[in-house]
């Protein structure tokens, strides 16, 4: 004789319990059916557990609440009542060390909330901050259980304010693996980084039926919320991969990188990488001509330990680099502007991408290293009609604001108030160095000596002799090497095949900054 779900009958004795305890238990883990199992794989999706499996070191899950069931009756509910109610929550490890997880199982009732399915959610949320370790969420569902009603709507709610308690206190990964639509979305959003997997996950707040109806447009779902829109257009998905193991896998690395929560440093590893190594490719990877592009990509892999680093938002926003990596086993933040894409100009989304991933590392103690070669912002009036004033103050109020150690490093233009903006010495940062190619000025010598020898050019017999004989004259006086040393705007300017070992001493010198930041509830940083 069997209960509902398919268990055996209640026993008469401890063995006969144990063994009804045993057939649950794998009841749960298998899920609704071997059909339901076979339809997730037809569309190349890994099942919940799978996922977990692949997140977390071997044999460390631990679950929590696998045999909760959900309480709502009508349409049909009461008659099907699946253990885990469609999420699968608990603790294990990520290279030893603890991290909580919440994985939907898209089997049952499709990944979607309900209110038991939130409530599960909510306790391991409240478990990851009380316990002071990251937080990762494998996502796949159709949004909130429609028979539920509001119950379920009432879940979201609940999420998102533990997501933003726990913002910059533990770590939060949204790892997008199915459908995310409506208000759903939001949860990913409010968290640190957001992975996503091309051709079966997909986020949005209206689906395409809805865009078609209300505008007209027709569109696919990938078209509209897949991954590599969100990950070359949108910037709301920050790495995007073509399978779910690599996509994990990378996650993992991600972790690897990361402290458990602001109250701790990232992890350190030993390094074989010599701190004193030369980076003398340096001096042939970066022109001395400020017009000609080069890959700064190359740069940061010849002084970075073992030319590894984590690329954050790649593919948005790509006329700046913002990456993690390790000197000397220490990890550290780089933010650098990129020549090859848009001559390396602050834009709206440079600035967005760049304010975000700074107030990130700040929250999680992460020092931040820049690179600066930036002929200024961007002109024109899609720019400034967009906010480029507002968004520009985004990147430049996370500089002011972050009281990790932070280390600027001009490799060669550094030009009006983009220089200002990008870590320069003015707005707080600990250290300035600038390589013997390096151009601090207002603006261009061709640019600041048509306005202030306007006259003399004008008049002149010849003007364009006048004029190059200007820029020259402007460049000599004001934009030469050693113009900022000389007036303590640069703390020193180095050898670039020494960068390395500059920065790695300079580091070690500010490992045990301490900033006291003023008495106040929060800042109200530009929207």
């Amino acid at each position: 004789m069997t209960n509902l779900e398919g268990a055996p009958a209640e026993a008469s004795d401890v063995r006969g319990r144990v063994a009804e305890l045993h057939a649950i238990r794998e009841q749960a883990r298998r899920g609704p059916s071997e059909r339901a199992t076979e339809a997730q794989k037809a569309k190349g999706k890994l099942t919940a557990r799978e996922r977990i499996d692949l997140l977390l070191d071997e044999g460390s899950f631990n679950e929590v609440e696998p045999l909760r069931r959900h309480r709502a009756t009508g349409f049909g509910l009461e008659a099907k009542k699946p253990y885990t109610d469609g999420v699968v929550t608990g603790w294990g490890t990520v290279h030893g060390r603890t991290v909580f997880v919440y994985a939907h199982d898209f089997r049952i009732f499709g990944g979607a909330l309900g209110e038991a399915h939130a409530t599960k959610i909510h306790k391991i949320m409240d478990m990851a901050i009380s316990a002071g370790a990251p937080l990762v969420s494998l996502n796949d569902g159709a949004g909130a259980r429609i028979q539920e009603g509001v119950s379920a709507l009432a879940g979201y709610g609940g999420i998102f304010q533990r997501n933003t308690k726990a913002s910059g206190v533990i770590p939060q990964i949204s790892v997008m693996l199915g459908p995310c639509a409506g208000g759903a979305a939001y949860s990913p959003a409010l968290t640190d980084f957001v992975f996503m997997v091309r051709e079966t996950s997909q986020m949005f707040i209206t689906g395409p039926d809805v865009v078609q109806a209300v505008t007209g447009e027709k569109v696919s779902q990938n078209g509209l919320g897949g991954a590599d829109v969100h990950a070359e257009t949108s910037g709301v998905c920050h790495f995007a991969y073509d399978d779910e193991e690599s996509c994990l896998e990378e996650v993992r690395y991600l972790l690897s990188l990361l402290p458990q929560n602001n109250r701790e440093n990232p992890p350190t590893v030993e390094s074989d990488d010599p701190a004193s190594r030369r980076g003398d490719s340096l001096l042939d990877l970066v022109p001395a001509d400020g017009n000609r592009p080069y890959d700064m990509r190359k740069v940061i892999e010849e002084i970075v330990d073992d030319g590894e680093y984590l690329e954050v938002h790649e593919r948005w926003a790509t006329n700046i680099i913002c990456a993690l990596t390790r000197l000397d086993g220490q990890v550290v933040g780089i933010i650098a502007n990129q020549p090859q894409s848009l001559a390396g100009v602050l834009d709206i989304e440079a600035s967005e991408k760049s304010a975000r991933f700074i107030q990130m590392c700040d929250a999680f103690n992460i020092p931040l290293v820049t690179f600066l070669d930036v002929p200024g912002f961007l002109p024109g009036v899609d720019q400034e009609h967009g906010g480029i004033i507002r968004h520009g103050a985004k990147m430049l109020y996370a500089y002011c604001n972050a009281t990790v150690p932070r280390i600027s490093v001009i490799l060669r233009k550094a030009y009006g108030g983009a220089y200002i903006v990008m870590d320069s010495q003015s707005i707080g940062a600990d250290l300035t160095y600038a390589w013997p190619t390096n151009e601090i000025a207002v603006m261009g010598a061709e640019g600041a000596a048509n306005v202030i020898f306007r006259r003399q050019i004008a008049g002149a017999d010849d003007p364009e002799a006048m004029r190059a004989r200007m820029v020259k004259e402007y460049k000599s006086e004001l934009m030469h090497p050693y113009y900022a040393a000389e007036r303590g705007l640069v703390d020193d300017v180095i050898d670039p095949a020494e960068t390395r070992e500059v920065l790695i001493r300079s580091l070690a010198m500010l490992r045990d900054k301490h900033a006291d930041l003023p008495s106040r509830k929060h800042g109200n940083p530009p929207q």
